[in-house]
């Protein structure tokens, strides 16, 4: 039995039926939000929701079983955590008070995507890595916004106090700014007082929006990289390969000893 649950649930035929059933859940739960859809097929509905749920289930079920002597080690992996919460989750009964709490909840099952799809989970774990990064740079955004926020108050509070009348103002009319949403119609107004107030929405607009914005983008860039280097690490590890820079190394060591060689063999035949 513990065989079976592990090939079964090793091979690439049982994850894509998994990811087949999370889709064709995602679909079910889209269509209960038709009213006519509803009022005819709610009852097919319901079953499908619990043999989908069953399904999951057996799932980990099987799972647990795979890696047993040590069930525990299934309870290690964070994913694995993931789905078995929305199992437990998915067992509230969808009816009185918890109807809709129970509908939501389905709707976490379509978030199982994400652990089914090798891919999917390596963005998950790039943006997790980005965190710390993106700290940082939210940190220069922050004062960024808190500066600029401060001078528009100053200088626009009395001629738009709609948009700049208090600090908050002033911040969410930043935010829109950053957006490039209507900006230009905020500048216009704040240009009545002088045509040089352009320099105050430019300049924020290059450094709040695309200095910012690309500074983002580097860390993501760069915590993705550094994902790719660690699953590629560790799957050469898992095949007994070494990781491609120690294979790159061992290969110059190979090619400085053949040359050595060479040089050795000859060394005999040489006059001076």
């Amino acid at each position: 039995m513990v065989e079976f649950c592990k090939r079964l649930t090793g091979s690439a035929a049982f994850d894509r039926f998994i990811v087949l059933i999370i889709v064709f859940n995602a679909l079910i739960i889209g269509l209960e939000t038709n009213p006519e859809v509803m009022d005819d097929l709610s009852g097919v509905f319901h079953t499908i929701n619990k043999v989908i749920l069953g399904v999951f289930i057996a799932e980990a079920a099987m799972k647990i079983v795979a890696a047993w002597p040590r069930p525990q080690d299934y309870f290690r992996s964070g994913w694995n955590l993931f789905d078995f919460g929305i199992i437990l989750l998915s067992l509230i009964p969808a009816s009185g008070t918890f109807a809709t709490v129970a509908r939501l909840i389905r709707l976490l099952r379509v978030l199982r995507l994400v652990t089914a799809l090798p891919k999917l989970r390596l963005m998950v774990a790039t943006l997790i890595r980005c965190i710390p990064g993106m700290g940082h740079v939210l940190a220069l955004m922050g004062i960024l916004f808190y500066v600029y926020g401060v001078a528009g108050y100053h200088l626009y509070a009395q001629h738009d106090p709609a948009r700049w009348g208090t600090l908050g103002k002033a911040l969410l009319t930043l935010f829109q700014i950053a957006t490039l949403e209507a900006w230009t119609d905020i500048m216009n107004k704040a240009m009545e007082l002088s045509p040089w107030h352009w320099v105050y929405f430019v300049s924020f607009v290059l450094f709040g929006t695309f200095v910012v914005v690309n500074l983002f983008v580097a860390v993501v860039i760069n915590s993705l990289e550094e994902s790719h280097r660690e699953v590629a690490e560790s799957e050469a590890r898992a095949s007994g390969q070494a990781p491609s820079d120690l294979r790159h190394v061992r290969g110059l060591l190979a090619e400085a000893d053949r040359r050595l060689a060479t040089l050795d063999q000859d060394s005999p035949h040489r006059h001076y």
